[in-house]
């Protein structure tokens, strides 16, 4: 964790020093008349910016009155440890967003159905949990850059309303807040990082605790249409029953055809750093604008 953490704060003191003057940018076109009520038109609409393929949340939101789908349409998962084989597969996963203002957008996003696969090896025993997700919602509003220029910072908070069952999720309302920066760097280059505070409830007994995470991202317009992505991603959860840390190493690819620009099909895979990282997760995902 202290890994991710401090390889973002020196990308980010790197990425300052290295980008062009914020002075020599074009102003923004004011949007600030558009809501959800007053629709942005089609031709002042951004590019469109997902929250996917990778970890990293944009710090983009949502036009005013427009609405946006972004979805697994497959996830899996593989974990084994001490002999016990865990595979969680997400059949779909949904995000809705909606647009409240030139900066704010509303976000829902739950599982339709989640199965989640236990094999122990020493025994042959396998057990099955299934359901539908927890439902999380979101608000994010921009600060600064959403219509352009070379950083853009936002913040994300969100809730989670415990709706799996038992077998899937913990039954607890949790919270927590993203803060998304973006920097554009030389030669077409993007750094993300989003450093997450959580508030989760304890694995055992009541009370909660923190958990924090971090990812430092960098993405490269391959072509035209398509996007590629890697990044380091790093998490402590400081449960009082022993501190958890994970990190995972990501890949990411994401297609924007020219003739289709509401429209984003994207894949990736993260591979687990240490043992108790999942060692891959493979997923496939649509995102389209409305």
């Amino acid at each position: 964790m202290r890994l991710a953490w401090g390889a973002g704060l020196a990308l980010l003191l790197v990425a300052l020093a290295a980008a062009p003057g914020w002075a020599d940018d074009a102003p923004a076109p004011d949007k600030s008349g558009f809501t959800v009520f007053n629709p942005t038109p089609e031709a002042d609409l951004r590019p469109l910016c997902a929250d996917r393929p990778s970890k990293a949340t944009g710090s983009c939101t949502v036009d005013a009155g427009h609405w946006q789908i972004e979805s697994d349409l497959y996830n899996v998962t593989f974990q084994t440890v001490d002999g016990v084989s865990t595979r969680t597969e997400l059949f779909t996963n949904p995000t809705l967003k909606l647009g409240i203002t030139n900066t704010l957008d509303f976000e829902v996003n739950i599982a339709p159905w989640q199965q989640v696969t236990i094999h122990d090896r020493a025994s042959g025993a396998t057990t099955v949990a299934a359901g539908v997700g927890d439902l999380f919602l979101r608000a994010k509003l921009n600060l600064i850059g959403d219509d352009g220029g070379n950083v853009a910072f936002a913040l994300d908070p969100y809730v989670k309303v415990p709706t799996a069952p038992k077998t899937v999720g913990n039954g607890a309302v949790e919270e927590g807040v993203i803060a998304p920066l973006t920097i554009n760097l030389p030669k077409n280059w993007q750094l993300s990082i989003d450093p997450e505070l959580d508030i989760l409830a304890n694995a055992v007994g009541p009370g909660r605790h923190v958990n924090t995470s971090a990812v430092v991202s960098f993405s490269y317009p391959m072509t035209k249409e398509l996007t590629g992505a890697f990044e380091l991603w790093g998490d402590a959860n400081f449960d009082p029953t022993g501190t958890v840390t994970q990190t995972s190493f990501d890949l990411a690819l994401a297609w924007i055809p020219a003739k289709a620009p509401n429209l984003q099909l994207d894949g990736g895979a993260n591979f687990g750093l240490n043992r108790a990282t999942p060692g891959a997760q493979l997923y496939v995902g649509i995102t389209r604008r409305f």
